[in-house]
């Protein structure tokens, strides 16, 4: 059974969804993050997807508040993202709540701080991020493409002891038209025990069955359930 993660993504402690990682395309849902994540798990949802936008662009965490109340008021497991680049940054993370961490743009820039993490933290807390636009990894927001090509990187990392992938195509994200499932099946060709993470495109439930047909671990869906096309009934039902 593929796991369903729902994503919430945070800009001024609010409930967000941006198109493609464009910030000028925001769209608040919700006030109220936890209410939103109380919903989750009453639909049966164990774990959520947190994302501080408003740390991606502080290049620091910003939203930890928001982290530690759903992390004290529901019993989801949590992995949070956006704008970890230090030490500091992941304990302040982990001690308001977050079971693991995601950094994409870090394992990029900075990989030997990322292999830190690693070693400090340990593999199973530490997720790794793959943005992609064209099989090569994108960083800074997804406004930078770089030269690296996606299975390299990842292999790069699963090396040293990460199994966990959230691998995003960035042409598909808030798009509303379908996942990268070949994508996701050539990744999973040359790495068959890899706990890969499909984000991006996810528009209904068949998409999500599409998915678990490709034998993909996992998915982060957020717009489609921001927008109605999945509701926590759905959800609720296919966990069942």
């Amino acid at each position: 059974m593929i796991e369903i993660i729902p994503a919430i993504d945070i800009i001024d402690a609010k409930c967000v969804r941006l198109s493609q990682g464009d910030y000028e395309q925001k769209k608040v849902y919700n006030e109220n993050p936890l209410e939103v994540a109380k919903m989750f798990e009453a639909a049966g949802i164990q774990r959520l997807h947190l994302v501080d936008l408003d740390g991606a662009k502080a290049q620091h965490i910003v939203n930890y508040k928001v982290l530690e109340s759903i992390a004290t008021h529901t019993n989801l497991t949590i992995d949070f993202g956006g704008g970890l680049k230090s030490d500091e940054d992941l304990r302040i993370a982990f001690e308001n709540g977050a079971k693991m961490i995601t950094g994409g743009s870090i394992a990029v820039k900075k990989p030997d701080v990322f292999s830190s993490w690693i070693e400090k933290f340990g593999s199973e807390r530490i997720i790794l991020g793959a943005d992609v636009k064209n099989e090569k990894i994108a960083v800074g927001g997804w406004i930078e493409t770089t030269d690296a090509d996606l299975l390299p990187f990842v292999e790069k990392f699963k090396a040293q002891g990460v199994d966990k992938v959230i691998c995003t195509d960035i042409s598909k994200d808030g798009m509303l038209q379908g996942p990268s499932i070949d994508l996701y099946k050539k990744i999973l060709a040359q790495f068959p025990d890899l706990y890969l993470i499909a984000s991006g495109g996810v528009s209904s439930m068949a998409d999500i069955e599409a998915l678990q047909e490709a034998n993909v671990p996992a998915v982060i869906t957020g717009k489609a359930i921001y927008e109605g096309r999945i509701t926590m009934a759905d959800l609720t039902r296919f966990i069942a």
